[in-house]
């Protein structure tokens, strides 16, 4: 069989098992589905866009924000046209999401790092100017900080540098990548900082996770959904709080926003590239590798991910913090010949 009749068939069978897997309702479907990340929208979105540019053949791809979380539920519920193709995600699917895929049969997965991103806290220009760090946000957000409730109501119950002002943070929810990078990069920094706490990792991790990452419901930390960008807009009303989204907001809001130091360090893109802002990130797309050759444009889509994340390209453009050279030539290497992710490398 030649090549070009073998790809035929390849194609036609890809599709048969999309049209059996969608049920009867959706047998087929021409256009990419994408679901995810906030952070990750406005991304994709653009990559979505120059594909609808550079290539009238094929429609623009639908991106839906939904959360990394939500999003993951998605992605891994089927293969199949009722599917979404790719998961946006702002931080690495779980070794439990990729579990909860499997058993759903999409267990072809490719995994690619699109750039970088960093977990930024900000004000309102003219607001309090706290120099944050990972203990203190730890102690103003936890729910039960060091395994008891939580009782601090104002900045200076924080931190005694701080001053008396009612804490009032608007944040992802729980369904978001977001969050979860606020939990690992920041909460437990803060958490661990305890001896006690740190310890507690190694007896019990569970109540670890759940003493250092929960978050408290009080109303000191306030869920604003997946439109990060009605935090700025909370933000702009109210000089005294606080919000927390992806830098690329607050690079977007500049003229509004400032970022607020953790560590001492500000978040930039510099301190992002290098990683010495303690709320970077990677930034990543899942792509469903049975749905390659029956969704129309789906390989054309991640080429066009691969043609804009360069130092020059559309990405950069639009605020995301570019990977390092090493992390490119790997993501284009995959988004390429669609090598599958290596479930024993989660966590």
């Amino acid at each position: 069989m030649n090549t070009k009749l073998l790809s035929i068939v390849s194609a036609v069978s890809a599709t048969a098992l999309l049209a059996a897997c969608g049920g009867a309702q959706s047998s087929s479907r021409d256009q990419i589905r994408a679901v995810g990340s906030s952070t990750v929208y406005p991304f994709a979105k653009a990559v979505a866009d120059s594909l609808a540019k550079s290539n009238t053949a094929i429609k623009s791809p639908i991106i839906e924000s939904t959360g990394t979380g939500a999003g993951m539920k998605l992605f891994c519920s089927g293969v199949g046209v009722s599917f979404p193709d790719i998961e946006n995600a702002s931080r690495r699917m779980k070794k439990s999401e990729y579990e909860d895929c499997a058993k759903n049969g999409v267990d072809k997965i490719a995994e690619i790092q699109v750039g970088l991103d960093g977990v930024a806290f900000a004000e309102a220009k003219g607001g309090l100017g706290l120099k944050l760090t990972p203990e203190d946000v730890y102690k103003a957000l936890a729910a039960n900080p060091y395994g008891k409730p939580n009782i601090a109501k104002t900045w200076k119950d924080v931190n005694p540098a701080f001053p008396a002002e009612p804490i009032l943070v608007y944040g992802p929810p729980s369904t978001s990548g977001t969050r979860d990078a606020l939990k690992e990069l920041i909460l437990a920094k803060g958490c661990d900082a305890n001896a006690e706490m740190k310890a507690l990792k190694d007896s019990d991790k569970d109540k670890h996770d759940k003493v250092c990452g929960e978050v408290r419901s009080d109303g000191a930390y306030v869920d604003s959904g997946e439109n990060d960008n009605l935090i700025v807009q909370k933000l702009e009303a109210n000089p005294k709080a606080i919000g927390i989204f992806g830098f690329s907001y607050l690079e977007e809001n500049a003229d509004k926003l400032m970022g607020l130091t953790m560590n001492g360090v500000t978040p930039t893109y510099a301190t992002i590239s290098d990683f010495s802002y303690p709320g970077a990130r990677p930034l990543y797309i899942y792509v469903k590798v049975a749905h390659l050759e029956a969704i129309k444009g789906l390989k054309e889509f991640v080429a066009e991910w691969a043609k804009s994340w360069g130092k020059d390209g559309l990405l950069a453009k639009q605020g995301m913090v570019v990977a390092p050279d090493a992390i490119l030539a790997q993501s284009a290497k995959t988004a390429a010949d669609f090598s599958l992710l290596d479930p024993a490398s989660l966590k």
